[in-house]
């Protein structure tokens, strides 16, 4: 059941998650949604070529595991191109880049990983830099998911591992988020990323993804907000129908996320069915803001809907934080909230 002794609905805010490393490592898996992702699953927009593109190019990268046939003793084939150990995946979000990257990971033979860039510094946080890359080494290959360049220090830290493990034969695959002050209408930026990874730059192939969020190539939306009473309501049936329901109020849980590390934020959502968020507001400060969106990220890979009072979560962020360098991240976040107040959670991002 959902509900205390007291018969209050489940608090986000009251729980306290902790995590170790040998957690991490087994959540390195596509979330729930991608399990079963491939390239034919993949609907590419026919209006962006790029996309079928980056299907038949990664399908070429996926053969780099398969064992070469031996020439024959007249063949004047030439030698084959040897395939780069890194691809990575440059477009707008909602093009498609994580299923793409969850149809690889399901290529590739094991041991192999996939995460997003925060659940890898935190195996590291928990096993520290040389139990990480033991754990890693020898994977075929390692999936990251959202590559942050906003952290030089967590940056460099990555990408002397990525090195070392690239040396030791393992393949990489990555998406990036957008670094601090480079817009780009919710555009990528290879050559941020390139540059970022330094010494790393040359193993990758730069992959270009065009077109629109297929969250909202027919609408722009908006996320959809209940009166109180409705709030009331949907909780309480839910509940009393064996749902997990959570209800906390906007500002408790934003304080909440500051005191847990986002490492722990997909332990918060450990049973939930449906999420309860009261008298959400617009956010002001930027720290809170990117909490909200990498909670939003976790909530989203998780499927839990979202049932809310207030302004709607599609307009949380102000229009000073929307004209910033985090732009990309607030955009994705939104058309992510969308779907997730509206019942809309289609199977590929």
């Amino acid at each position: 059941m959902t509900i205390d002794q007291t018969g209050a609905l489940v608090r986000l805010a009251d729980r306290a998650p902790q995590i170790t490393g040998a957690e991490i490592a087994s959540s390195l898996v596509p979330p729930s949604q991608f399990h079963n992702a491939t390239f034919e699953s993949y609907r590419p927009d026919h209006d962006y070529p790029s996309q079928a593109e980056a299907v038949s190019i990664l399908r070429t990268f996926a053969k780099s595991w398969e064992p070469q046939r031996p020439a024959g003793l007249f063949s004047r084939n030439r030698k084959k191109a040897e395939t780069k150990p890194g691809v990575y995946l440059d477009g707008g979000f909602g093009v498609g880049k994580t299923h793409l990257l969850a149809s690889l990971w399901h290529e590739a033979p094991g041991p192999k990983y996939f995460g997003t860039f925060i659940e890898y510094t935190a195996l590291v946080g928990a096993l520290g830099y040389a139990g990480a890359v033991n754990l890693l080494r020898g994977s075929a290959l390692i999936c990251i998911d959202e590559f942050e360049l906003d952290d030089p220090g967590d940056t460099m830290m990555m990408t002397r591992m990525l090195g070392e493990l690239v040396a030791s034969g393992t393949r990489i695959a990555a998406t990036s988020n957008t670094p601090p002050n480079a817009l780009g209408e919710g555009r990528f930026a290879a050559s941020d990323f390139l540059r970022e990874i330094q010494s790393l730059s040359a193993n990758f192939e730069t992959i270009r993804i065009d077109g629109l969020d297929y969250r909202r190539r027919d609408t722009e939306g908006r996320a959809v907000t209940v009166e109180r009473d409705e709030y009331d309501r949907i909780t309480g049936a839910l509940s009393s129908r064996g749902e997990t329901v959570t209800s906390d109020d906007f500002d408790a849980l934003i304080a909440h996320l500051a005191t847990v590390h986002p490492s722990r934020y997909i332990k918060l959502l450990d049973g939930v069915d449906v999420i309860g968020l009261t008298d959400v507001r617009i956010l002001h400060d930027q720290m809170a803001a990117l909490r909200l969106v990498a909670f939003i990220d976790r909530v989203y890979d998780a499927e839990i809907p979202i049932v809310q009072t207030g302004t709607p979560l599609s307009e949380v962020f102000d229009e000073e934080m929307l004209g910033g360098g985090y732009r990309k991240k607030y955009l994705r976040s939104v058309s992510r909230m969308i779907a997730l107040t509206t019942g809309e959670l289609p199977p590929h991002d």
